[in-house]
């Protein structure tokens, strides 16, 4: 009889970790969310409003993904249509300040993450 038990314990355990491996595995899924597109950009300060972000490399990308922050300030979205390298898109900052020194990151809004992030001075 004890043969008998041996199996069905082992079974048992099995299947328990089975379940507990495959739970685990299918709750990673829902962790992995959206990431961001690699692409690479250089900024221009043409006002005290205005900024001329262009694309100089990477995937293309969605523009009205992404959005422009100065010193933490956040834009609007840049237009719609695909955004590809070499093109180049307008933002409209409120309260640049020429002659001093700006953060300017562009996020990916779907995925929360910064692609890009440099200090200007406008």
């Amino acid at each position: 009889m004890s043969p008998v038990i041996g199996v069905i314990l082992m079974v048992a355990i099995t299947v328990i970790l089975a379940s507990v491996i495959g739970t685990f595995v299918l709750g990673l899924g829902d962790q992995l969310g959206d990431t961001a597109p690699q692409a690479s950009f250089t900024v221009d300060g043409n006002s005290s409003d205005n900024i001329t972000v262009v694309k100089t490399g990477g995937e293309p990308i969605e523009g009205a993904d992404l959005v422009v922050s100065v010193d933490g300030e956040r834009g609007e979205a840049f237009d719609s249509g695909a955004w590809e390298s070499g093109q180049k898109k307008n933002a409209t900052i409120t309260g640049l300040s020429p002659g001093e020194n700006s953060v300017v990151r562009i996020i990916h809004d779907p995925s929360g993450n910064t692609i890009y992030e440099e200090t200007y001075d406008f």
